[in-house]
């Protein structure tokens, strides 16, 4: 057992035994005799279903903060509730949207992507071809790069912290590593990039540099061990691991083998980062680090004083969360959260956190819990509901380097 979880079971305990939570949180037993026998033990439960579908009791449990472009009904995004989540996976039916001309329909049977440009054999897949390829698994975030931009408003947002910063998920995706395709059509390696394009009605396009394609690049078919949902790609999606999400082209139905980016309107007019100078910056893929703290978080009521657990999330799309430091005195003194396992490169990382709360107080002293990740690329973010961080990751080197443009 490493020194963080020792430190985490001896806090814990400390604060059971010194705050008495089984006489504020539970009632005692006063006598050792079986408790009242449910209706729920008296006649036979339901039957069985084709498909699984939530408890009825958590039906307050969907997508928040739904929003359309003016006149659309499909232009818009809709947030995970990561407030009402737990773990490091988004389940598929939360997951967030971001659509810039609705959902498709596509009939897989009829589908194709087309893989031309400076290759030696331009080729033609198939959904049932691709799903003969070799395949990997692998747990990853994907995060709209608009996340969190509430925050840049002059007061602060009176929103959960899914409505804020719920623009990012966690998956398994499952689906065939996009080089063996490039090097099963003859691809020219002196080629820096690749435009891929999707199926929908906005025809999304992204200039994708061949480092990254060659490096973990996946046409993902399946997301948390089912076929990909509709308004996830279904059914097959670029996936870029660590970038900002609408690079992970949706619907993907051609890649084109290129000399220079294409400037699309999707990396020229939007998806740039605009300077103080009036300059924009272009193909700034990687998402930086970021943290949250989701319980207790904005909109929820701590139930009485006492031992509470403190639980958030951190990620990094150039590495592995290494640290989270979590502070319950305004920042004078900080403690090493636990991470939970396990602990991947670009997905979200869970940590937690026991936090003894003595009731409301004056502004003026402590305040609500603070968390730090210390960050190996001397980044700084501010961050979500409750927190303010410094988020740390460790990096690893990738192939082929390339830095952002500005125009």
């Amino acid at each position: 057992m490493d020194e963080s979880k020792r430190r985490f079971i001896k806090q814990g305990v400390g604060v059971l035994v010194a705050g008495g939570l089984v006489a504020s949180g539970a009632k005692q037993v006063v006598a050792a005799e079986p408790p009242e026998v449910p209706p729920s033990m008296k006649v036979p439960g339901a039957g069985m279903g084709e498909y699984g579908s939530p408890a009825k009791y958590e039906n307050k449990v969907i997508r928040t903060f739904i929003r359309s472009q003016p006149g659309t009904t499909g232009s818009g995004a809709s947030r995970a509730p990561l407030e009402s989540l737990e773990g490091m996976i988004t389940p598929s039916g939360l997951h967030f949207e971001r659509h810039h001309s609705g959902v498709p329909d596509i009939d897989p049977d009829k589908h194709r992507l087309l893989l031309h440009g400076l290759v030696k054999r331009p080729l033609v897949f198939t959904v049932d071809a691709l799903l003969r390829y070799p395949m990997v698994s692998r747990i990853h975030f994907l995060e709209c790069s608009g996340n969190s931009q509430l925050l840049y408003q002059p007061a602060p947002p009176n929103l959960t912290v899914g409505q804020t910063h719920g623009l990012v998920s966690c998956s398994e995706w499952t689906g065939v590593p996009l080089r063996l395709l490039l090097e099963e059509a003859g691809v020219d390696r002196n080629a820096p990039w690749i435009l891929a394009e999707g199926a929908d009605a906005a025809a999304m396009s992204r200039s994708i540099p061949m480092a990254k394609a060659m490096d973990d690049a996946m046409l993902a078919l399946f997301q948390n061990g089912e076929r990909l949902r509709p308004e996830n790609g279904y059914p097959v999606r670029l996936f870029l691991p660590g970038w900002e999400g609408n690079m992970s082209v949706k619907w993907l139905r051609r890649l084109k083998v290129i000399a220079a980016p294409v400037m699309t309107k999707d990396e020229t007019s939007r998806y740039t980062d605009l300077q103080a100078d009036g300059k924009s910056l272009m193909f700034t893929y990687p998402m930086e680090v970021k943290s949250i703290i989701t319980r207790p978080s904005h909109g929820m009521t701590v139930p009485g004083t006492g031992l509470h657990q403190i639980s958030g999330i951190a990620w990094s799309g150039n590495g592995a969360i290494k640290r989270v430091d979590v502070s319950t005195d305004g920042g004078r003194t900080w403690l090493d959260a636990p991470l939970v396992a396990p602990v991947l490169p670009r997905a979200l990382t869970r940590f937690r956190l026991p936090w003894r709360w003595g009731g409301p107080r004056p502004c003026s002293s402590r305040g609500p819990p603070t968390i730090r990740v210390p960050y190996s690329r001397s980044a700084r973010s501010s961050s979500p509901s409750m927190a303010t961080t410094r988020p740390s990751t460790s990096t690893a080197s990738r192939p082929g380097a390339w830095r952002p443009a500005a125009r």
